[in-house]
């Protein structure tokens, strides 16, 4: 669905009317989800923005933050939630969970689910029918990766023998979706470039089904390889049948040398070794070879990519986006194989010789980068290496930190607060006079509540509403004679908080920097036709991301070699550049590449299409 990039035709705000029949929409095709969990993806006090597309595909997207829904028919009758609002509320829909995290480099390669690929548990093949919207996920990691459409029912399965496609693929994590919004994110730390296995973050455990073999050629079983041309539809050996009607499947080695022949080049490793640190080519690492390159890659992170202004980081953030894009080509790193097993032990390490600052956040329960110590001796003996961020670059995968030093534009959404919720930042000591970003907000209504004790003593995920945290929350905002509400859940409570405080945001442009209050207003590019089959591109709103219109003006026509113009806008709002030809596209790329200006906050509208 979001392989190939198309070009959304329009972008436009939804109505209060509209907001709210998405929201029953939603609420109708997911049943499993409760009205907190929609509050969270859809937030009653955010504006929700819909893009449409050429193939009728629409995009709901918090404004100013991530997409939360796509929809294919644009009826509402095929609405899936993306990734990210799975990562949100991960038990939104059901999930069919791999075999192993090698087969998940094939479903975020772009390949649909086959049945020989998923684990079977052991009360037998879960009910479904076709037709319904499901999600992928992998073992020991919470958070989905894929979400799609099952191509049969559960009976139908049974009697297939549990051969043939399960789900057909929809949306994925390291699709064009996934990418269209500046600064795509992962969940957690299993979630790497090419493949997504365990979150390290999370206890070890054994995940094991009865009656599923997880050697390395069922990983490949539910692969269908559509770039190949050919379905890897190799079944696997069962000890007992799943159930009655599912007779044992054979295995014959021609049919394995046929897929052989297909597969070509095509290596995967053994489970036994899949999970281990290694070099390609070479015997896995040992645990003091993890532990090195450990120390090795963070200081390079440290050095190249983590800046001050970045932090306070998640660590599944710092070992995500900044550790493991430091590794060369082959080299597969694990947590779990080095001396410290878990991520929030290494960091603590890290902290204890002085070398960084780190924090546990007790609510998130994670382990929270605060600060670098630069004039540490390990930081200041240690000299990075630059090739290995060129070869990110190189391969076309650059990572977060990547795209914000390539940037000369930065782009961050502050609050201040409202008379709604200056009595909680009182209390606490706060300035209510500063601006504070969402983190910060967050922290500030959480320290409110661990000061009044006010986290639920028979349910710890929930906090009791005292009267200034109430008012806070929903003064003015309850409908008069309705119950205020006497408790909320901590997933809910930053949310909210922030919802409840003034939005403001903070441009920076080299050694520039505006603060404004409201949202972000976007970059407007038109073309429309005038004087016969002339066409005119309009460009307007580039104060807001501090560009100077006429000097955009003489670089655009030098470089589309064309005549340009400034004029101003009516009722003096702005300048506008106006650029000879239907130049939309290239212009749009331009000001993405050479401005830094991010993808969702341009809007583009050729009315010279018919």
């Amino acid at each position: 669905m979001f392989k190939k990039g198309v070009e959304a035709r329009s972008h436009q705000r939804l109505s209060g009317a509209d907001r709210k029949k998405l929201k029953r929409t939603v609420r109708d095709r997911f049943p499993r989800a409760s009205d907190a969990d929609i509050d969270a993806l859809l937030p009653p006090k955010v504006e929700v923005k819909v893009s449409k597309y050429q193939n009728r595909v629409l995009v709901y997207a918090i404004e100013g933050g991530y997409p939360m829904f796509f929809d294919i028919d644009g009826r509402g009758k095929e609405i899936f939630p993306t990734v990210y609002a799975l990562w949100k509320v991960p038990d939104m829909l059901p999930s069919f969970m791999l075999k192993g995290g090698e087969v998940s480099r094939y479903v975020i390669g772009g390949a649909d689910l086959m049945f020989p690929g998923i684990s079977i548990p052991a009360e037998g093949l879960p009910s479904f029918a076709a037709g319904e919207a499901w999600a992928v996920k992998v073992p020991g990691n919470p958070a989905p990766i894929a979400v799609g459409t099952t191509t049969m029912s559960c009976t139908e399965a049974l009697k297939a023998g549990l051969r043939g496609k399960a789900l057909k693929i929809a949306h994925y994590y390291g699709d064009l979706l996934w990418e269209s919004v500046e600064g795509p994110y992962v969940p957690n730390a299993g979630f790497y470039e090419d493949a997504v296995f365990e979150d390290p973050a999370l206890p070890s455990a054994e995940i094991s089904y009865d009656g599923v073999n997880d050697g390395s050629d069922d990983q490949l079983d539910g692969i269908d390889n559509k770039e190949m041309g050919q379905h890897v539809d190799v079944a696997n050996v069962q000890s007992e049948p799943i159930s009655a009607a599912v007779a044992p499947i054979d295995v014959r080695n021609e049919i394995a040398e046929e897929v052989a022949a297909h597969i070509g080049d095509l290596k995967l490793t053994d489970d036994d070794s899949a999970d281990r640190s290694t070099v390609e080519g070479k015997h896995p690492l040992s645990t003091e070879d993890v532990d090195t390159l450990l120390e090795k890659y963070l200081l390079q992170a440290l050095h190249t990519t983590v800046k001050d202004k970045d932090l306070p980081m998640p660590g599944s953030t710092l070992w995500s986006n900044y550790v493991l894009p430091c590794r060369p080509s082959g080299i597969t790193l694990d947590i779990k194989k080095s001396s410290y097993k878990k991520l929030s032990k290494w960091l603590q390490a890290k902290c204890s010789t002085g070398l960084i600052g780190v924090k546990e956040d007790k609510y998130k329960k994670e382990s929270v980068l605060l600060s670098v110590n630069r004039s540490h001796p390990d930081y200041l003996s240690f000299k990075p290496e630059k090739q290995h961020v060129e070869e990110a670059v190189q391969t076309g995968v650059p990572t977060v930190s990547e795209s914000r030093s390539v940037k000369i534009l930065e782009v961050a959404e502050i609050y201040k607060p409202s008379v709604h919720v200056n009595p909680v930042f009182a209390s606490v000591g706060a300035d209510t006079g500063e601006l504070y970003s969402a983190s910060e907000s967050t922290d500030i209504v959480f320290k409110y509540v661990e000061k009044e004790n006010l986290v639920k003593p028979t349910d710890k995920s929930s906090v009791i509403l005292d009267v200034i945290l109430c008012d806070a929350l929903f003064k003015g905002a309850i409908k008069k004679g309705s119950m205020y509400p006497t408790e909320i859940h901590k997933r809910d409570l930053g949310a909210a908080f922030v919802n409840r405080m003034q939005a403001h945001h903070i441009v920076t442009r080299g050694n520039d920097s505006v603060v404004r209050k409201g949202g972000l207003k976007t970059v407007q590019i038109m073309t429309e036709r005038r004087q016969g089959n002339k066409k005119m591109t309009k460009l307007s709103g580039l104060e807001t991301f501090l560009v100077d219109p006429e000097a955009l003006a003489s670089e655009l026509q030098k470089k589309f070699a064309c005549s340009t113009t400034v004029a101003e806008l009516p009722g003096k709002k702005g300048l506008e550049v106006l650029v000879q030809g239907g130049v939309i596209k290239n212009l749009a790329k331009h000001l993405i590449e050479q401005y830094g200006i991010p993808k969702r906050f341009i809007e583009v509208l050729d009315k010279t299409r018919r």
